[in-house]
């Protein structure tokens, strides 16, 4: 009875995997253009090649921030990237702007400074500038020591500040030449 029941088994589990396939194609043939996935409705060379940074995951790649290795930064996310080659994500966080902000664009990494004074009076590290607007030095940078008071209000500050951690991993990432794309 052993080999009797082993049949009925085999020939249960393909009726099921055959149901299940039916149901499978009638369910993909009702699905409208565009809600059958990344590439449905069009051909997969109009695709994005970075998925749409939206409110349920701000930090996804944005779309149009170039191709290569790079860094994004998000002026109205307040937000960085650090791609690699073939556009693969190393890392993202979030930053502490200054009041002077870059115009989107893009850019490259100018000059580094292991060690100086900002903009805001407050010892910083592993500073990487990539921008100049109207003579304020535009740069993300990590701060030296505790925290200090607020700058003057009146002081236009361009440093983009990184916690230790982002800011050692954007300085061993971020060399001069390096190209940075800003995005809104």
């Amino acid at each position: 009875m052993a080999g009797g029941s082993s049949g009925i088994v085999f020939g249960l589990t393909t009726a099921a995997v055959a149901t299940v396939g039916v149901l499978a194609f009638q369910a993909s043939a009702g699905v409208p253009d565009g809600l059958g996935g990344p590439h449905a409705g069009t051909s997969p060379s109009a695709a994005p090649t970075h998925p749409a940074r939206g409110p349920k995951d701000p930090t996804a790649l944005p779309v149009d921030s170039g191709t290569g290795a790079r860094v994004v930064y998000s002026v109205t996310g307040d937000r960085v990237w650090l791609v690699g080659a073939r556009d693969k994500v190393r890392r993202t966080f979030l930053v502490l702007p200054g009041k002077v902000d870059p115009a989107p664009g893009s850019y490259e990494v100018t000059s580094r400074s292991n060690s100086v004074t900002g903009t805001d009076g407050a010892p910083v590290r592993h500073v990487v500038r990539f921008a100049d607007v109207d003579g304020v030095a535009i740069g993300f940078s990590t701060p030296a020591g505790p925290a200090t008071a607020k700058p003057d209000e009146g002081v236009r500050t361009g440093g983009i500040r990184e916690s230790r951690e982002d800011g050692d991993a954007m300085w061993a990432f971020a060399t001069i030449g390096r190209p940075v794309v800003v995005v809104r």
